[in-house]
C-alpha cells in the first residue's frame, strides 16, 4: 500500500534533500517486477542497518542519561 504525499513523514531543512526523500519521490513505473523486488530487498536491508543504529544511538544516550543525569527526552 502505498503513501500518500502528505502522510509521508517530511525533514525540516537541507535534511529533505536527503536520498531516501528523493527515493520516495521517484517514478516507480519504469520499473520491471524484478527490479522492484531487487530495489525492495536493498531498501529494506537499508531500513534494517538505519534501525540498528537507531537503536545504538539510543542505548548510547540512555547509558549516558543513566550516569550523568541527562533528560528523559
Amino acid at each position: 500500500m502505498a503513501m500518500d504525499d502528505d502522510e509521508r513523514p517530511s525533514l525540516a531543512g537541507a535534511a529533505a534533500q536527503d536520498a531516501a526523500h528523493r527515493l520516495g519521490q521517484e517514478d516507480l513505473g519504469p520499473y520491471s517486477q524484478d527490479e522492484l523486488n531487487i530495489r525492495s530487498a536493498l531498501l529494506e536491508a537499508e531500513l534494517a542497518r538505519v534501525r540498528a543504529h537507531r537503536d545504538k544511538v539510543s542505548a548510547h544516550r540512555a547509558a549516558a542519561d543513566a550516569l550523568f543525569g541527562g533528560s528523559k527526552s
